[in-house]
């Protein structure tokens, strides 16, 4: 089956989530008006994913229980934040990280996709990969495991949203 947006959503409201922090995309239409639809959930748009750890951060503070939702090129720009906030402060969040360039069979091409997995195992991130609405029981263990471990934590969407 393939990754429906609709139930990556219920797997976060299941989890207590009450902000998705993310820079919408047109690649993810569905995943877009999947989080507008749903009451339980707020999306807090931002100009750039360098803001999203930030914005999490305040929002936790806050009382709030966000995720933050980029592409792996997003990561990338996030770096600072990531290691500055998430990992240095310890704070327990879960990161929902789009693998561009992801290739179930196979060497990927796209150097986003060949990064992506050792540059969070050089930060010591854990990352639990999803593909298909079958592996969707991933996200409440990684969300469980950013709060145990106080750091971040990723989901690696290795598909498009239906």
């Amino acid at each position: 089956m393939p990754l429906t947006a609709r139930r990556v959503l219920q797997q976060l409201v299941d989890c207590g989530v009450t902000h998705i922090v993310w820079l919408p995309d047109s690649e993810a239409a569905a995943m877009y008006h999947a989080i507008v639809a749903t009451p339980q959930l707020r999306l807090v748009p931002v100009a750039r994913e360098g803001e999203t750890i930030a914005i999490a951060a305040g929002l936790l503070v806050g009382g709030a229980r966000p995720v933050v939702q980029m592409q792996s090129t997003g990561y990338y720009e996030s770096g600072d934040s990531v290691r500055g906030l998430a990992l240095d402060l310890g704070i327990p969040l879960l990161m929902l990280i789009g693998y561009r360039g992801y290739q179930e069979a196979g060497r990927p091409t796209d150097s986003a996709a060949i990064f992506l997995e050792p540059s969070l195992a050089t930060w010591d991130i854990p990352a639990h990969l999803v593909i298909r609405d079958e592996q969707l029981d991933r996200i409440p263990v990684a969300y469980q495991q950013a709060q145990q471990r106080g750091g971040p934590v990723a989901v690696l969407i290795g598909a498009e949203y239906e």
